[in-house]
C-alpha cells in the first residue's frame, strides 16, 4: 500500500484546531485539574502545521488566524464540546471531561441551551457540534431539525469510539483486533443518517485516532478507517465534508484525545487523506481540502 500521491491540494482550510493556555486564558484554567501548566498558542500550529505544509506547496490560509485574535467582527458560528453519556469517568466512556463544567449534563436536551441556539441562526453565526453517537440518535437529529436555516459542523466524524479496541494490550503489545465494534458502528450510523437528512449539517473529517486509536501502526486499521472515512463521506457528499487537522499539543494527542501515544505528523495525515480520497475527482478533492470549509465559515 502506498500512502504518497501525485495529487496535493493548493490549498488546505483547517477548519478544526485549538489553542491552548491553561495559565492565562481563564475559560480553559478547568483542564488546569488534568494537564497543568499548558500552552499551545498560533506560533506552535505554524510550526506543526502550516509550514510542514507549505514546504510541500500547500497554501493553509488559516495563517490568517493570527491576525482574527481579538478581531470579533470575523466570528463565523460557535463550538461546545457537548459528549455526554453520564458523568465523567476518567476518559472511560464517551462523557468528555468538558462537560465537568456541567456535571455530566447533556446540554443539549436543556431549554436554556436551545434558547441559546436559536439566537445563533437570528445572528447568521454557525455551530459546531461536538458528542457521542448516542446523543446524534436520542437528541441531535430533532433538535436541529427545528433550525433548517443554522449551519451545524459535525465535530470529528460524529466520534464512533475505539471500534477496534484499546490501541495497545495490558502487556504493551499492539492489539491484533481487526474485527469491528457492530454496535458501537449501529449507533454511529444511525445517528449520522438521520443527521445527514438535515441539509443544513456538514461534517468534519477529523481526530480520527478517537475512532481507531493507533490507525497508523498497521495497514490493516489504516483501511479500516479509510473505509468509514468513505462512508462518511458517501453519506453526506462532498460538498458537506471537509477535513481538519484539529491540531494541538502534539500529533498523538490531535489524533486521539490521549487515547493513543501514536499518530501522523501534518504531512503524513495530509498523504493519508489523499490515499483515502483516491477515485476521486480532483475537484471533489479540492472540496474537501477547502472548498467546503470555506464555503461554511464563508472565508474570502
Amino acid at each position: 500500500m502506498t500512502t504518497s500521491s501525485s495529487y496535493y491540494p493548493k490549498e488546505v482550510v483547517d477548519p478544526h484546531h485549538h489553542f491552548i493556555d491553561t495559565v492565562n486564558n481563564t475559560f480553559q484554567t478547568f483542564l488546569s485539574h488534568f494537564a497543568a501548566n499548558v500552552t499551545y498558542l498560533p506560533a506552535d500550529y505554524a510550526r506543526d502545521v502550516i509550514e510542514p505544509l507549505a514546504k510541500v506547496g500547500v497554501k493553509n490560509i488559516e495563517v490568517q488566524l493570527q491576525e482574527l485574535v481579538g478581531t470579533t467582527s470575523k466570528l463565523r458560528g460557535i463550538r461546545w464540546i457537548l459528549d455526554c453519556v453520564g458523568k465523567f469517568e476518567n476518559g472511560n466512556t464517551a462523557t468528555h471531561v468538558a462537560t465537568t463544567r456541567h456535571d455530566g449534563i447533556c446540554l443539549l436536551k436543556a431549554p436554556e441551551f436551545e434558547r441559546g441556539l436559536a439566537l445563533l441562526e437570528k445572528y447568521n453565526l454557525s455551530f459546531d457540534l461536538q458528542c457521542a453517537p448516542i446523543q446524534l440518535v436520542e437528541t441531535a437529529a430533532t433538535l436541529f431539525g427545528r433550525y433548517p436555516s443554522l449551519k451545524v459542523c459535525i465535530d470529528h466524524m460524529g466520534k464512533p469510539r475505539t471500534v477496534l479496541g484499546d490501541d495497545l494490550l495490558p502487556c504493551g503489545s499492539v492489539n491484533p483486533n481487526v474485527v469491528m465494534d457492530e454496535a458501537e458502528l449501529k449507533v454511529w450510523r444511525a445517528g449520522m443518517t438521520a443527521m445527514a437528512k438535515l441539509p443544513n449539517v456538514h461534517v468534519k473529517l477529523s481526530m480520527l485516532g478517537y475512532t481507531l486509536p493507533g490507525w497508523m501502526r498497521t495497514k490493516q486499521r489504516q483501511e479500516l478507517l479509510k473505509s468509514l472515512v468513505r462512508e462518511t463521506i458517501e453519506l453526506f457528499g462532498v460538498n458537506r465534508c471537509m477535513v481538519a487537522w484539529n491540531w494541538h499539543v502534539n500529533s498523538a494527542v490531535s489524533d486521539a484525545d490521549n487515547l493513543s501515544q501514536v499518530g501522523p505528523d501534518a504531512l503524513e495525515l495530509l498523504e493519508k487523506f489523499c490515499w483515502f480520497f483516491e477515485g476521486y475527482s480532483d475537484e471533489d478533492k479540492d472540496r474537501l481540502f477547502a472548498g467546503t470549509a470555506k464555503e461554511f465559515y464563508r472565508i474570502g
